[in-house]
């Protein structure tokens, strides 16, 4: 489901579940590999990708929040939101540099985690990344709105929130949400020539992580107000 795999100073966090939907036991799984990326120590960077050619992430696992009970072993649905929430909020304040690789589509939860990491390198030749709650019929939580609107500039942020728009590599590149676009075989290899290049930034983790909490955190100092990671951390507050 997540596997993680460490070249030198590079993890490399592949999401192996088909087209890498969203449920509890998913979220579990991603958590248990940032516990093993944050037990390291010294200069490090992590890239997040997925195996499947077609889907980075497709976002929540609908079938199982429409009947969990059919769907046992993708876990608690009553503690899905809080925990999914959580785990982004986490990811976003990573002590290490954090690049996705994103290798196909990004729709809804599957978008939050890229935007969550601090670069993003998208396929040039396939694929869209959507926030496409609007198109469900779902209006979207305020703490994933911070998310969006501390990640994107303004305009991409309305046509992306409240319009749903599909936006391809190249149109993603344009908006200044990935700053990197490569073709499906060059797209790994860009990912990990710029974790390589980031992963110095991590030497001093307490400094690199404690400056994402300034940025993201609670009162954070990009608007004086509460933070995305914050808000994501302490979603109850918010519903």
């Amino acid at each position: 489901m997540i596997e993680l795999e460490r070249h030198e100073d590079i993890f490399t966090l592949t999401m192996d579940a088909g087209e890498n939907r969203w449920n509890t036991t998913f979220v579990r799984e991603m958590a248990k590999a940032l516990d093993e990326v944050e037990a390291s120590s010294g200069p490090a960077a992590l890239i997040t990708t997925s195996s499947s050619e077609k889907f980075f992430s497709n976002g929540l696992d609908l079938d199982w929040t429409q009947a969990p009970d059919k769907y046992p072993e993708a876990g608690d649905r009553n503690v899905f939101g809080a925990e999914f929430m959580q785990l982004m909020g986490r990811l976003i304040t990573l002590p290490i540099p954090s690049i996705a690789a994103i290798n196909g589509h990004a729709f809804g939860a599957g978008f939050m985690c890229a935007l969550c990491h601090d670069q993003r390198i998208m396929r040039s030749d396939r694929g869209f990344i959507c926030a496409n709650e609007m198109q469900l019929g779902i209006r979207i939580p305020l703490p994933e709105l911070a998310l969006f609107r501390h990640k994107l500039p303004m305009n991409t942020f309305f046509e992306t929130v409240q319009l749903a728009r599909r936006w391809t590599g190249i149109d993603a590149l344009n908006a200044g949400i990935v700053q990197q676009v490569a073709d499906r075989d060059a797209l790994m290899q860009q990912a990990q020539t710029r974790a390589k290049e980031l992963a110095p930034l991590a030497a001093n983790r307490e400094n690199y992580g404690g400056q994402k909490e300034a940025l993201y955190g609670e009162n954070a100092i990009i608007n004086n107000l509460h933070g995305p990671a914050y808000m994501l951390g302490n979603s109850q507050k918010y519903n």
